[in-house]
């Protein structure tokens, strides 16, 4: 019976992960145009998964490399939401909005070998940036009735958590940095800013969450550990399948990507860190 009773319970708990939400488009002009003799408006697009319960809280996400989502339609979110995309029912569940961002259209370029051709540390550092966030954010409060915000970044996308999270200040409710990059691209064109960021900048609470044996030479775990204060998850297991620094291995919590969810929620809705989740 027991047996039974916890393989009943293994498949719920799979069936809560898995779950569909209700993906809507969101795109909204910032003000500027783009282009040269035929000039269009610049927008910037978003995807809100809205849950099965009434939400008043989002949680603003920011993929990892190449940084940049290009939403094209509802459907896109799945690609880009890293170790997220697999356990959506759990935000759901929670009251949680999940919000796929996206680089605004003037900075949305990839170019070949999956590199960004735009959205770097300059932009993301930048006054247009926050202004560009701001604009979906009045969307989410006009449309969806949200109150609280928060942003989170995973691996190149902590560039831009970490910097909205000091732009925006008391706007947000707090910000979250999965797998933070802190050292620079080898070109330097990318992340430069996060070698000297300074966290204390950030007056609303950060949680950061980091496996304590990632592999990727620009997410260094000890470099998290030294400026972290009682405010870091350290993972431990998992599966080092494929690319050190891709969307499995240690560096994206693969094998641990529901602990980590359910850490992450957990947080956002009491303000506690579970200091340690795997092994």
């Amino acid at each position: 019976m027991k047996l039974l009773f916890a393989a009943f319970a293994l498949v719920c708990s799979n069936y809560i992960a898995a779950q569909t939400v209700n993906p809507t488009l969101i795109e909204v002009r910032t003000g500027r145009d783009s282009g040269g003799l035929s000039k269009s408006p610049v927008v910037q697009r978003a995807i809100i998964l809205s849950p099965s319960v009434p939400s008043d809280t989002a949680l603003l996400f920011y993929r990892g490399w190449s940084g940049i989502a290009n939403i094209k339609s509802e459907n896109d979110w799945q690609r880009n939401l890293n170790f997220l995309k697999n356990n959506t029912g759990l935000f759901s569940e929670a009251g949680i909005s999940l919000v796929v961002m996206d680089c605004p259209s003037d900075e949305n370029s990839v170019g070949a070998g999956n590199m960004p051709l735009g959205c770097s540390d300059d932009y993301r550092s930048s006054k247009k940036h926050f202004e560009d966030v701001r604009k979906i954010i009045a969307i989410l409060k006009e449309k969806h009735g949200i109150t609280k915000f928060y942003v989170m970044g995973h691996s190149y996308g902590t560039v831009s958590s970490k910097w909205l999270a000091k732009n925006l200040g008391s706007e947000l409710n707090g910000s979250i940095h999965s797998a933070s990059q802190t050292v620079a691209t080898r070109n330097r064109a990318f992340a430069y800013s996060m070698e000297t960021f300074d966290m204390s900048a950030i007056k609303a609470p950060v949680l950061n969450i980091h496996h304590a044996d990632d592999q990727c030479a620009y997410t260094p775990y000890s470099t998290v550990v030294a400026y972290s204060t009682k405010n870091l998850i350290t993972v431990k297991g998992g599966v080092p399948n494929g690319d050190v620094c891709g969307g499995g291995h240690f560096h994206s919590f693969e094998g641990r990507e529901e602990l980590a969810s359910r850490a992450i929620i957990k947080w956002i809705k009491t303000g506690q860190v579970e200091e340690l989740i795997g092994n």
